[in-house]
């Protein structure tokens, strides 16, 4: 199975849970992509963008997505713009609109200043786990709660998990393993 993991703003794919994740997926057999994405400089939709057609090839009908922050509105921009359904898509402290802070709205704004088209991005995935903490400094349990409606799931609440960041003790993520682990 191909599983792709997007960080978020100021990050980049060595940082936090990803490295331990992908490691865990790989060794249970899963080929793991985790692009780095330009931030905060150039950061735009666009260029994600181009950095995510290098690894296009790659997505297919077994695929799951995992998106961290504003890496689950590029996840969802994703979905919105192919032509088949995934197997799963895992938002860990995702948003799709602006967050009231003029440092991450300024660089976000791009992925989330239009109309997602929800319609479409439910028919190209099977499965949404939305995973958010009560305590995210970053992003209100509000912001994930209306992504939840939009796609019609609950979410997944984990108490004093922060921005599952390391800055909150996230330099591994295991509810999010089994979870994939147990996917049918």
């Amino acid at each position: 199975m191909n599983i792709f993991i997007f960080h978020g703003a100021y990050g980049n794919s060595e940082e936090n849970w990803i490295p331990w994740l992908r490691n865990s997926l790989e060794k249970i057999g899963h080929n793991v992509f985790s692009p780095n994405f330009p931030t905060p400089e150039n950061q735009s939709l666009e260029n994600w963008s181009k950095v995510f057609e290098g690894y296009r090839k790659y997505l297919k009908e077994d695929s799951i997505l995992i998106g961290h922050s504003i890496g689950v509105a590029f996840l969802l921009n994703i979905l919105e713009n192919i032509d088949f359904q995934i197997r799963a898509s895992y938002l860990v402290s995702g948003f799709i609109e602006l967050l009231d802070n003029p440092i991450f709205d300024s660089i976000n704004k791009t992925f989330i200043s239009k109309e997602f088209d929800f319609d479409k991005i439910k028919n190209h995935s099977k499965n949404f786990t939305i995973v958010h903490s009560d305590n995210d400094p970053y992003v209100s349990l509000e912001k994930s709660q209306n992504l939840a409606y939009k796609l019609g799931v609950q979410v997944n609440l984990i108490h004093g998990a922060g921005h599952f960041n390391i800055d909150s003790g996230y330099n591994r993520f295991d509810v999010l393993l089994e979870n994939i682990e147990h996917l049918k």
